[in-house]
């Protein structure tokens, strides 16, 4: 997940910065904000409003700066703001049911068709019994 994460926030940082910056640096997560890629206030904004827009609201980049010193603010690295999200995005996933059934292993739920499923349920296939003629018969 986070080389995913890595690789948004890069692309988002190319369009806010620009393409011709960035191709000088690469963007790892040990890359820092204010002494590698030099970004000022404004570009902190324009990347607080394109993560926004791609993770939602969870994703608050402004109310994570403010739980910062300024210290920490100042050395913060893009892998902190990786690791960050997939914290937040992570949480935010569905969790398994806790239900079981007996049979079911714990976390999983039993396999029955509802409404608005989006894939029916597929009963297992007949097995023969042993000695039996796998080619059903007419009584006819």
């Amino acid at each position: 997940m986070a080389p995913d994460i890595l690789a948004e926030i890069t692309s988002m940082l190319v369009e806010i910065v620009g393409d011709e910056y960035l191709l000088a640096e690469e963007v790892t997560m040990k890359t820092t904000f204010n002494e590698d890629l030099a970004l000022e206030s404004v570009e902190f904004v324009a990347l607080a409003e394109l993560l926004h827009h791609r993770y939602g609201a969870e994703v608050d980049l402004m109310g994570f700066l403010a739980e910062k010193d300024m210290d920490a603010i100042l050395a913060m690295s893009v892998g902190e703001l990786v690791t960050h999200i997939g914290r937040i995005t992570h949480a935010c996933l569905p969790q398994p049911s806790a239900r079981t059934t007996p049979g079911t292993p714990a976390g999983t739920a039993p396999a029955t068709a509802t409404a608005g499923a989006s894939a029916p349920v597929v009963p297992p296939p007949v097995v023969p019994a042993p000695g039996a003629s796998p080619v059903p018969t007419s009584a006819g």
